[in-house]
């Protein structure tokens, strides 16, 4: 008899851990902890409550998980919401998207704080980008206006203006920001000294020696290494009294002097508004991957008064 109930019991509990058939079910996939994409994960739950979606309220399931930068986690975690079978795959950032894209051609992916398809080289033979991609991505054409802004506000110590830049040479849209950087700086008289890194683990060494390069500034482009290790750069900036500039609105508020890009926040609302509008209706029609909508010119003013800079009127002040 005890037995007997001890069977029942335990069917009972494995019953009551079962996720609902009808409730939805998200994967979200950061790559790395990130202060700054932290705030896109914020966005894409915030639009996915507005729209009715909230695990409070029991109608909707989100697997969380981050590869704290480990790309076979990564892999590993996107084919865990796979066997899941989850309803969509938020992915955040690049290095999200493109695992995901490898791995499932079915289940719909939301990107965010991602490039566009073309430039994370994803997309089909034909040019088109994958048919289970979504969300919102961004293009270079705002790193020129942001690197161009050093120009205006930071003075030469001798000559032409001397940028230091670091990149990631395994990132598709990190070599295409800096293709497009060297020929923005070669038409603006500005002298860029550039060095690659692999990882995380170069970042303090390679910027180190950009450094006594005889820097005027420090610019710090879209690239997923940057992100993770923004701290390692801006510390080792302030100290040689290099301002950090930035095309990365987020990394303003983490130390970078000023910057015009997209809002990091609205970034991730805007994928969770699409992603919703799926959840709502089961059915990817009328859906397609959008740019992303919400820029912002914004600086900090603690890192302007160090450095004794000038910003336009135009930028808005950030914390």
């Amino acid at each position: 008899m005890k037995r007997s109930f001890f069977i029942l019991l335990s069917v009972l509990c494995f019953a009551c851990r079962q996720t609902p058939s009808n409730l939805p079910v998200v994967g979200f996939a950061d790559a790395f902890e990130d202060n700054t994409i932290e705030q896109a994960k914020q966005g894409f739950v915030d639009a996915l409550q507005k729209n009715g979606f909230d695990e409070k309220n029991g109608t909707v399931k989100i697997i969380y998980r981050n590869a704290q930068g480990n790309i076979p986690t990564l892999t590993q975690i996107i084919k865990y919401f796979i066997s899941e079978n989850v309803s969509l795959i938020a992915a955040n950032p690049s290095l999200s998207t493109i695992t995901a894209l490898q791995n499932t051609k079915t289940i719909p992916v939301f990107m965010m704080v991602s490039p566009t398809p073309a430039l994370m080289k994803v997309t089909e033979p034909d040019g088109s980008a994958p048919k289970n991609l979504f969300g919102a991505a961004d293009n270079l054409d705002y790193i020129d206006t942001s690197f161009l802004l050093m120009a205006k506000i930071v003075k030469p110590r001798s000559g032409k203006l001397n940028v230091g830049m670091i990149f990631n040479q395994s990132e598709p849209q990190s070599v295409e920001a800096i293709a497009r950087i060297k020929q923005l700086a070669e038409v603006n008289n500005i002298n860029l000294v550039s060095l690659p890194v692999n990882s995380s683990a170069d970042v303090l060494l390679v910027t180190n020696s950009l450094l006594s390069k005889n820097l005027d500034a420090f610019f710090a482009n879209p690239d997923n290494t940057v992100f993770s290790s923004f701290e390692t750069i801006v510390n080792s900036c302030n100290k040689a009294n290099v301002p950090v500039f930035t095309s990365e609105a987020g990394l303003v508020s983490r130390g970078a002097v000023a910057a015009y890009g997209a809002d990091i926040y609205q970034w991730g609302f805007q994928a969770g508004e699409q992603a919703a509008q799926f959840l709502k209706t089961r059915s990817t029609a009328g859906l397609q991957w959008q740019m992303v909508n919400v820029r912002k010119r914004v600086y900090n003013a603690d890192a302007a008064k160090k450095f004794g800079l000038s910003i336009p009127a135009d930028f808005e002040k950030v914390d």
